[in-house]
């Protein structure tokens, strides 16, 4: 791992709380981003955060006001590893690394890419979006989470690979914003980790060559993009709430 880059981990962060707030919205929940963080007053979809820190050192307390932590589940993403939120009631769910793999360079047309083995498309009507989910879910019901509203956002990119059979075969979510693409949902349905980061990479940075594409991972995920031209860029903490009795 090479040290971790400030500024890049900053543009992760933002880019990752706006596909929170976009993911949110979609459900009906608004957030609301100050200049330490995103932050939800309401319980967000599930496996998305409820607030999102944007620069090191934000205010535990301020940050644990801001968010429902009466009912179990609520979350805080802690994007520079930097906070201690054990006082607040929360615990440390999982840790991870920011990902980054630098811009492909300008290019004639951002269209999606097509490989030998997958044809790639933005989802653009709730039946493609529908396919994309299901294939994403794999049949562990959450497919739900993924709201036609979603189309609407004109920052979310919901890039389905599809095989020779029209299958879909492998996808992700990719986040644009002004300094870089998130990359997020990452999956393939046969190969795992490892077949998902061999493809989805270059359909993202195909689409937006001139960006460099971010996100975060660890485990398994993490190590396979590594292998596929990523490199990590500095620790994040996911924390959790019980709720109180």
């Amino acid at each position: 791992m090479k040290t971790p880059n400030p500024s890049l981990v900053r543009a992760a962060a933002r880019n990752n709380a706006e596909w929170c707030a976009a993911m949110s919205r979609s459900h009906g929940v608004e957030g609301e981003f100050t200049k330490q963080a995103w932050a939800a007053p309401d319980r967000t979809p599930r496996y998305y955060p409820d607030a999102v820190t944007l620069v090191p050192g934000a205010d535990p307390a301020a940050l644990s006001a801001r968010i429902d932590t009466t009912t179990p589940g609520a979350s805080v993403k802690d994007s520079f590893a930097d906070l201690d939120l054990t006082a607040a009631g929360f615990r440390v769910l999982f840790e991870a690394q920011w990902i980054h793999r630098p811009a492909s360079g300008p290019a004639a047309s951002p269209e999606p890419a097509t490989s030998p083995e997958l044809a790639w498309s933005v989802a653009a009507d709730p039946d493609a979006l529908r396919d994309w989910a299901m294939a994403w879910d794999d049949g562990h019901g959450d497919a739900d989470l993924f709201r036609r509203e979603l189309l609407d956002d004109p920052a979310t990119f919901v890039l389905t690979g599809r095989s020779t059979d029209g299958r879909v075969a492998a996808g992700a979510v990719a986040s644009r914003g002004d300094q870089v693409v998130g990359i997020s949902n990452v999956f393939a349905r046969d190969g795992g980790p490892e077949a998902a980061w061999a493809h989805v990479p270059n359909a993202v940075q195909t689409l937006f060559p001139a960006l460099p594409v971010v996100g975060y991972e660890h485990g398994d995920d993490l190590a396979a993009a590594v292998r596929h031209g990523f490199e990590s860029i500095g620790p994040l903490r996911i924390w959790t709430h019980p709720g109180r009795d």
